[in-house]
Formats: C-alpha cells, structure tokens, sequence
C-alpha cells in the first residue's frame, strides 16, 4: 500500500463534508467508509469534486444500473483492479446481472444478448483508443438515447481513472461488505 487510509484521529468537518456527496451521515467515518473513501479523504476538495461527478454516474445517470455495472466490470476486468471488480461484481448482481454476465465481462463465459457484447466491446474500444468504432457507435444507438452514450463514455472513463487511482496507491479490497 503505497497511500493508506486517512488515519480516523485526522478526520475533521472537511473530510465529513466531502463524504457527504455520497455517503449517508452513518458511514462518514473510518471504519465504515471503505478503503477508497477512506484514501480519497486524504484530499478533501479532490474527493468532493469527484464524488460529485461520481454520484451523477451511480445515483442519476441514464444508464440502467445493469449495464452501467456491466461496463464497470469490464472496465476493472480490463485495468486489473481487484477493488473494483470485488465491489461492483456485487453491485452488479444486485443490480439484475447473472454470475454468467458477471463473468462474461472478463472473459470467462459466453453472452449471447448482442446488445451486452456490443457495451463490453465499446469498453474495450474506449480503454484501447479512447474512441468508439463506427460499429460500436451505430450498435449502441440502436438502444441508447445520445444523453445515454454521453453517459456511458463518461462512466468508462471515471472508472477508468478510479481503477489507476486504485492500483496505484495500493488500495486493499475491503474486508467488511
């Protein structure tokens, strides 16, 4: 671990403020904010700038929850991060994915719905060139309104940056869920 959770003795009001963008009054602090909240504390006006942008993408983002957590999956699949795969692989159940879909968004079993294959493809084209093909465009306009596309680019690439933010300070898959 190269950046440790802010030390909870060292949480004041502008720490909890910046929580406060996503997490309810009961998780702000230490022990139940989770390792990446609790890292993220460490730069308050960062982490209030980011959860900001972060709770459009969860909490009001046109996308439904089962494809936004199928392109995150890719997405830590693809960036080989271990917290975010570990969180979002139980958000996505939640949110109506299958183990098979969960799976599938790394490789290790079969879609058959085209329209999943063409998000996990479009995740792919993002990561490998920052761009869509002209297939993948016309394949995800076939169901997505253009607030939707802009949604999704915007949600791969967030998560994107978290996955480095992620695996660059070290951060450690949460031990309480």
């Amino acid at each position: 671990m190269r950046l440790g959770p802010l030390p909870e003795e060292e949480w004041d009001d502008e720490v909890i403020s910046a929580l406060s963008r996503m997490l309810p009054a009961e998780r702000r602090n230490a022990e139940k904010a989770g390792n990446v909240l609790t890292t993220m504390a460490r730069h308050p006006a960062l982490t209030k700038a980011f959860l900001t942008f972060n709770v459009h993408l969860l909490f009001r983002s046109t996308l439904t929850e089962r494809l936004r957590e199928l392109a995150i999956l890719r997405v830590a699949y693809r960036r080989n991060c271990a917290y975010e795969w570990d969180h979002h692989a139980r958000m996505g159940i939640d949110a109506g994915l299958t183990e098979t879909e969960v799976e599938a968004a790394r490789g290790n079993a079969q879609i058959t719905d085209d329209f999943d294959l063409a998000v996990l493809r479009a995740v792919d084209e993002l990561d490998e060139k920052s761009n869509l093909s002209d297939e993948t465009w016309a394949a995800l306009s076939e169901r997505f309104s253009e607030r939707q596309i802009m949604d999704f680019v915007f949600t791969v690439g967030a998560y994107a940056m978290l996955a480095s933010a992620i695996n660059t300070f070290g951060i450690e898959v949460d031990t309480r869920h």
